[in-house]
């Protein structure tokens, strides 16, 4: 892996972020609930990567799942979770919110950014759900924001490569342009000589089996079809990945 790329790896807990170091990532982006796309994660969950973690954590700032258009109340959450990544210490954070015409809310987001200094600010995959994705690096870039992770706009980077490429282009390095979505030790190689991208983002999760023997299976705690298994980062995926990345 060369010095001029990274990799961030989407924990979604500290023993993912563990993994996530034990690979060689760069970064990590802390989160919860990835069913839902991500989470902003609990205090425990970031205190705990700060102090144990030799990487960068950047903890996503995202009251709940669905679409990115925000009440003033979850407003208030956020900035209340940027406080505290603040009084962490954390390397920055990751949030993105738009408005109700799929436009970036550049009032809040520039709220946001100014709150969070000195802590850099990257925009996560809501750009992916803008409508229009050249306006909307624009406004990224003039607002502040160090770096936009996207699938350019398909369901995932491989299917997005040529809009990804684009987007390289576009930002001219005035914001870093980091493929997500998707990626895996047999498809980053080529997303990155497609793209010209040098920054990636991926989860690398494998599913880990539960250990308990009792197993009731007459009754399920949510809407997971197999509850008795979770996902979790592979140091191994990691490792796969960045030997690709050469």
């Amino acid at each position: 892996m060369t010095l001029s790329n990274t990799l961030e790896i989407c924990a979604n807990s500290f023993s993912s972020a563990l993994e996530a170091e034990k690979g060689g990532a760069n970064r990590v982006e802390l989160c919860e609930n990835m069913a839902e796309g991500g989470t902003t994660p609990s205090y425990a969950q970031i205190k705990l990567c700060k102090k144990k973690l030799n990487i960068q954590v950047w903890p996503i700032i995202r009251p709940r799942g669905g679409d990115f258009l925000y009440s003033n109340d979850e407003f208030e959450l956020m900035k209340e979770d940027i406080k505290i990544c603040k009084s962490l210490n954390c390397d920055g954070v990751v949030t993105g919110i738009l408005l109700a015409n799929g436009e970036i809310d550049k009032i809040r987001c520039a709220e946001l950014i100014d709150l969070a200094k000195p802590m850099p600010v990257s925009f996560h995959r809501a750009f992916d759900m803008s409508n229009d994705l050249e306006k909307a690096l624009e406004d990224l870039i003039e607002l502040g924001f160090v770096r936009v992770l996207t699938s350019g706009g398909a369901n995932n980077a491989v299917e997005g490569i040529k809009a990804i490429a684009e987007l390289v282009k576009l930002a001219n390095g005035r914001i870093e342009i980091m493929p997500g979505a998707g990626i895996n030790p047999n498809n980053i190689q080529e997303i990155a000589t497609q793209t010209c991208a040098i920054n990636f983002h991926s989860s690398a999760r494998l599913f880990v089996k539960s250990k308990m023997e009792y197993r009731n299976q007459t009754t399920k705690m949510g809407s997971i079809e197999d509850e008795y298994q979770y996902q979790q980062t592979s140091a191994e995926l990691v490792k796969k990945m960045i030997e690709q990345l050469g």
